[in-house]
């Protein structure tokens, strides 16, 4: 039912919110030594979805490990100004596919409600 009201966008919000925590991570750990900035290929993963995989194993399937401009002496490839820069992006992302939905169930509260 969700997937018919909502479509493609509740694939999408979990896909977004899976990343915010993906880059979240990246972020946290921009000081230690030999981690290896992961994200996730949205559009990907969004296919995946739309291919009948669930929002889950889309994600796993497309993350990648991030290839540095600059690679750093302790083997870390976090790039805290990429990573912010990412993060940024993905919240309006989900901020507007958060909105999409929130649209859809007024609509559909207003017409259940004879208005």
């Amino acid at each position: 039912m969700s997937h018919d009201l909502f479509g493609i966008h509740a694939a999408a919000l979990e896909l977004r919110s899976q990343r915010m925590g993906l880059i979240a991570s990246n972020i946290a750990n921009a000081a230690t030594p030999g981690y290896k900035a992961r994200d996730i290929d949205f559009t990907a993963a969004l296919r995946s979805t739309q291919r009948g995989m669930r929002p889950d194993d889309a994600a796993e399937t497309a993350a990648l490990y991030r290839v540095p401009v600059m690679p750093s002496l302790d083997g870390n490839t976090v790039e805290l100004q990429n990573e912010q820069l990412a993060f940024s992006e993905n919240a309006v992302g989900y901020s507007t596919t958060l909105e999409f939905i929130r649209g859809r169930v007024d609509t559909v509260t207003r017409a259940l409600k004879g208005e």
